[in-house]
């Protein structure tokens, strides 16, 4: 069998350093898998957080050779094992140890979004009437797993450390699960704009790229509600008949 070296974040936030193990790499073995082996032989105190394994919670987030990943899906067989394999902690959150960060921040914001608001039922029977195709639109989005790897790799939140003003693709895309579903009438692009701070994403796409169940962020979520926003506070036609109004006001 292969032998893989791994050099892994160590420490917290003041005392961090890179250490080296050694494993033997087995067929159909993920990054996670290693991970654990050396948990459990070479590191017992290492700290990293997982559950399901499968690629369903989100919960084993990580940079794998500077790029954000669910270990439990990046297999072994994927990386080039002539140099050392390099596992670090997702940069956009505070480090609490080794390869665990905080990332309650994320669902402060949550709390913060307007919640859904249903229109009055259309139907004699107190039920809503939907097309298919509205109802199709929303489903993607929720296949989110929250892992918040879009959020890790969103340079306005890496790079720039924005989270006092952006909210991040991970939340556009929960908005757009809302103001796209056919039943809601709430209004959220006033926050968008204002709080939201969706101007400062330039739709790179690098979210779109680290989402593990391929939903198309940019193009589908976040394209989608600066066009809503632009519609709202950019359209010239409306800003014409808007100073017709206000001038009639007067």
């Amino acid at each position: 069998m292969p032998t893989a070296t791994f050099q892994i974040q160590r420490g917290g936030a003041s005392n961090g350093k890179f250490e080296n193990y050694s494993l033997e790499i087995s067929e159909g073995m993920v990054v996670l898998d290693a991970i654990l082996l050396i948990q459990a032989k070479h590191a017992n105190d290492l700290a990293v957080r997982w559950n399901c394994k499968a690629g369903h919670c989100g919960s084993c987030s990580a940079e794998v050779n500077g790029i954000p990943k669910l270990m439990c899906m990046c297999r072994m067989s994927d990386l080039p094992l002539d140099k050392p394999v390099l596992v670090q902690p997702m940069k956009a959150f505070p480090l609490i140890k080794d390869l665990v960060t905080d990332v309650s921040w994320n669902f402060g914001v949550k709390k913060k979004i307007k919640k859904f608001k249903p229109r009055k039922p259309d139907a004699k029977d107190g039920t809503w009437r939907m097309a298919q195709e509205d109802i199709d639109r929303v489903q993607e989005f929720r296949k989110c797993i929250e892992c918040f790897l879009c959020q890790d790799t969103c340079h306005v939140l890496r790079e720039h450390h924005l989270q006092d003003r952006f909210i991040g693709p991970r939340y556009f895309v929960h908005i757009a699960s809302l103001e796209m579903h056919p039943l809601d009438v709430e209004d959220r692009r006033e926050d968008l704009k204002k709080t939201d701070g969706i101007g400062y994403c330039n739709i790179t796409k690098c979210c779109t790229t680290v989402c593990p169940q391929e939903i198309k962020i940019t193009d589908n979520a976040i394209i989608p509600l600066k066009e809503r926003v632009a519609d709202k506070f950019y359209d010239p036609v409306k800003k014409l008949f808007g100073m017709f109004r206000s001038g009639k006001r007067q």
